[in-house]
C-alpha cells in the first residue's frame, strides 16, 4: 500500500520548531507585561495617551532599527545563534525592571532596553530560519514560527488576567512572574538549536559596502518600501488595550483583548504562510490591508466591548495574513549571504514608520478622541493599497 505523502509540518526541520518555541516562551514573558503596561502607565504612573504612544513607538522603532546592525553583523560573521542568544538574554534580564518601576523614566529605560534585545535577536533569528528551511517551504516555516510566537502572545495576557484577578490588580506581582518564561527561552535556545555549518573557504566582506548593497535588487527594495508604508497603517497595539479599557469592562479583564487578537493571529499565521507559498504575494498583502481597513473602521465606530472584540479579531486576521508573508518576501528577494542585512534594512524603515505612526496615533487620541486614531490608520492602509495598485497593477514580480 502506498504511503501518504508527508505533511508540510513534518517536513520542517526540528530547529525551526525549537526557534518557534523559544519565541513562544519569550512572548509569554513579554506580553504578560505589555498587555498591562499601557494601563499601568496611565492609572499608576499618570502618563497620557500621547506619552504611551511615544514610548511604544520609540520602543518598537528601537527594536526594528537595531535589527540593521545585528543583521549586518550576523552576515559579516557568518553566525546567527550567538547574536540571537545575546538578544534573548538581554530581553530576559530587563523584565524585573518593570516590577521595580516607580516612574515613567524606569518604564522608558526598561522598555527601550528590552526592545534593544529584541532588535539584536530579530534579524539573525529570521535569517537563521531562512538558512534552515527548505526554499519550497519557506513561507510555511515563517508561518509556523510566527504562529508559535503568537501562541505565547495570547498565553501571556491570559496569564496576566488570571493573576490580576487572583492578586487584586497587583501589576508588580504579575511583572515578577513574567521573569520566569523569559529565562526559559534563553535556556532552550542555548541547548536546542545547532547553527548550520557554513561553507569552507567563504570570504566574508562588509555587507554594507556599495558593491554588496547593489546586490539587493529593486524587488527587495520594493518589499522594504511596502513594509514601511504598511507599518504606517499599523500603529502600536497599545491602542487596542486603551480602546478596550474604554469599553467599561473590569481592569483585570482588559488584557483579554490581546488574548483574542493573538489567538486569531496564531491560528491564521501558519495557514496563510502556507498559502503564500502558492499564491501571489502582493495579492495576499493587499487582502491583508483590506482586512486592516475593516478592523480600523470597526474599532472607530464604537467602544462597546462587542464592537471592540470584533475589531480586534479582524486585526488578528490581518496580522496572520501579512507578517510571515513580509518576512518570506524579504528572504525570497535577497541573496542568501545578505539575508541578515536585508532583514536589518527592512526593519530600519519599518521602525521609523512605527515611531511616526504611534506618535501620530497618540496625538490624535489626545486631541480628537480614540475614533480618529483608528480612522487615521484606515487612511494609511488605503494609501498603501493605492501605492500597490499603481506600482504592480496585474503584475506580481515579487512572487517566486
Amino acid at each position: 500500500m502506498p504511503q501518504p505523502p508527508p505533511s508540510t509540518l513534518s517536513q520542517l526541520p526540528r530547529a525551526v520548531w525549537v526557534l518557534g518555541f523559544v519565541s513562544l516562551l519569550m512572548d509569554v514573558s513579554s506580553e504578560m507585561i505589555h498587555s498591562l503596561l499601557p494601563m499601568f502607565m496611565v492609572t499608576v504612573l499618570g502618563a497620557s495617551a500621547l506619552t504611551v504612544g511615544l514610548i511604544e513607538g520609540a520602543a518598537e522603532a528601537t527594536a526594528l532599527i537595531v535589527k540593521v546592525f545585528s543583521g549586518v553583523l550576523s552576515d559579516y560573521l557568518g553566525k546567527r545563534k550567538g547574536l540571537a542568544l545575546l538578544g534573548y538574554g538581554l530581553g530576559a534580564l530587563t523584565k524585573p525592571v518593570f516590577a521595580l518601576a516607580s516612574g515613567v523614566g524606569w518604564v522608558v529605560t526598561a522598555r527601550l532596553t528590552d526592545r534593544v534585545g529584541k532588535g539584536i535577536r530579530g534579524a539573525p533569528r529570521d535569517a537563521l530560519v531562512a538558512d534552515i528551511a527548505p526554499p519550497a517551504l519557506r513561507g510555511a516555516a515563517f508561518g509556523l514560527r510566527q504562529s508559535l510566537d503568537t501562541v505565547g502572545a495570547f498565553l501571556g495576557p491570559l496569564l496576566a488576567v488570571g493573576l490580576m484577578l487572583l492578586w487584586a490588580n497587583d501589576f508588580r506581582a504579575v511583572f515578577w512572574v513574567a521573569v520566569v518564561p523569559g529565562l526559559l527561552a534563553v535556556i532552550l535556545l542555548l541547548v536546542g538549536v545547532k547553527e548550520p555549518a557554513q561553507a569552507d573557504g567563504v570570504k566574508r566582506s562588509n555587507p554594507i559596502r556599495r558593491d554588496n548593497l547593489k546586490r539587493l535588487g529593486s524587488a527587495y527594495w520594493w518589499v522594504v518600501g511596502l513594509g514601511a508604508v504598511f507599518t504606517l497603517a499599523r500603529f502600536s497595539e497599545a491602542f487596542l488595550v486603551l480602546r478596550a479599557q474604554q469599553s467599561g469592562v473590569a481592569m483585570a479583564l482588559v488584557p483579554l483583548v490581546m488574548v483574542a487578537m493573538n489567538l486569531v493571529y496564531s491560528a491564521s499565521a501558519y495557514p496563510f504562510g502556507k498559502l503564500s507559498d502558492r499564491m501571489s504575494h502582493t495579492r495576499l498583502l493587499a487582502l491583508g490591508l483590506l482586512v486592516l481597513v475593516a478592523a480600523d473602521l470597526v474599532l472607530a465606530s464604537s467602544s462597546h466591548w462587542v464592537t471592540v472584540l470584533a475589531g480586534v479579531v479582524l486585526w488578528g486576521i490581518h496580522m496572520g495574513m501579512t507578517q510571515g508573508l513580509l518576512a518570506a518576501m524579504v528572504a525570497d528577494t535577497a541573496p542568501a549571504d545578505l539575508r541578515g542585512t536585508a532583514y536589518g534594512f527592512f526593519n530600519l524603515l519599518s521602525g521609523l514608520a512605527m515611531l511616526l505612526a504611534s506618535g501620530v496615533a497618540g496625538w490624535l487620541w489626545d486631541r480628537y478622541g480614540a475614533a480618529f486614531t483608528f480612522y487615521g490608520g484606515a487612511v494609511f492602509a488605503v494609501v498603501a493599497l493605492i501605492v500597490m495598485a499603481v506600482r504592480f497593477g496585474r503584475n506580481d514580480p515579487l512572487t517566486r
